[in-house]
């Protein structure tokens, strides 16, 4: 990226727009709580870095979307950033590479940014080659997935199988962000149409549960050879499989002062070391009174 300013200038934040199709989450959570105390007692120490928006004398947040928004909470009327001439290809590659490096990112996140990513490059025509490190002309979606993976530590398969994430309805993909559907049945949910998945959301919402990883490639299986019914989808969630014999529910609701946080797994796990803990205090409070 070639900058137009060698030196961050303060921008007044109601001349800065979000990325179009930023594929980043930005929550009022705890984290940005932090973020909002520590701009108000030192300001925003890491400029954000923008892009001009043609014929206007406002800018497109490529990397601070979080910083911003913890600014506008703080009061702060103007932020530092560098400004630099991108094409909405290269900006939407950088809004990725900056982003991925977050600790948390969800996987609805992760697939709209590789999703974003790919798409650039395809349409710039060119992909970098993973053997010699030269600019090659365009040849399959394989050469980009794994240029994408190379720089992320993910297989290209794995790359893909994210991309194939964004064909998912927004409920069901919320499913998948909760942990409450795992990834690899995801995927196989993706290849649904969009109203076999909202007939198959109706059944999950109605009866409480979630395809296994077998009812997803058998809904998969069907819906390419002959289509999914609503009353195939009746009969294959209506079997018994192992996280529907004995279910304990707790409200997530209920925790979320404990792990704010947490998706379903992360709090599930968290309730399970807690009851392990308090049984062993139980244990060594009986071993006590029996002394």
């Amino acid at each position: 990226m070639k900058n137009t300013m060698k030196k961050p200038v303060a921008i007044p934040v109601e001349k800065l727009r979000p990325f179009a199709g930023h594929p980043f989450k930005v929550k009022d959570d705890e984290e940005m709580n932090t973020l909002i105390e520590s701009i108000q007692t030192q300001g925003v120490l890491s400029p954000l870095i923008v892009r001009p928006i043609e014929n206007t004398d406002e800018y497109e947040v490529i990397s601070g979307h979080r910083r911003l928004h913890a600014a506008v909470k703080a009061g702060i009327t103007e932020v530092p950033a560098l400004i630099y001439a991108l094409d909405r290809d290269s900006a939407g590659i950088a809004v990725v590479d900056s982003n991925l490096h977050r600790e948390h990112i969800l996987p609805s996140e992760k697939a709209f940014a590789y999703k974003m990513k790919a798409d650039a490059m395809n349409h710039k025509g060119w992909k970098t080659d993973l053997t010699s490190g030269q600019v090659v002309p365009k040849s399959d979606d394989n050469r980009t997935t794994a240029q994408i993976g190379a720089d992320t530590g993910d297989s290209y398969k794995t790359v893909q199988r994210y991309i194939r994430l964004t064909n998912l309805i927004p409920e069901i993909l919320q499913y998948v962000d909760d942990g409450r559907i795992s990834f690899t049945p995801a995927v196989e949910l993706s290849y649904l149409n969009e109203q076999e998945q909202y007939d198959l959301l109706e059944q999950m919402e109605l009866n409480d549960c979630t395809p296994s990883l077998s009812q997803a490639c058998r809904f998969k299986k069907m819906s390419a050879e002959q289509g999914l019914t609503p009353e195939v989808i009746v009969a294959v969630m209506s079997e018994e499989k192992a996280n529907q014999r004995e279910m304990f529910k707790l409200p997530i609701e209920r925790i979320r002062q404990y792990v704010p946080n947490a998706n379903a797994k992360q709090a599930e796990d968290f309730v399970l070391k807690a009851c392990e803990h308090y049984r062993k205090f139980l244990i060594r409070q009986r071993n006590r009174d029996e002394r």
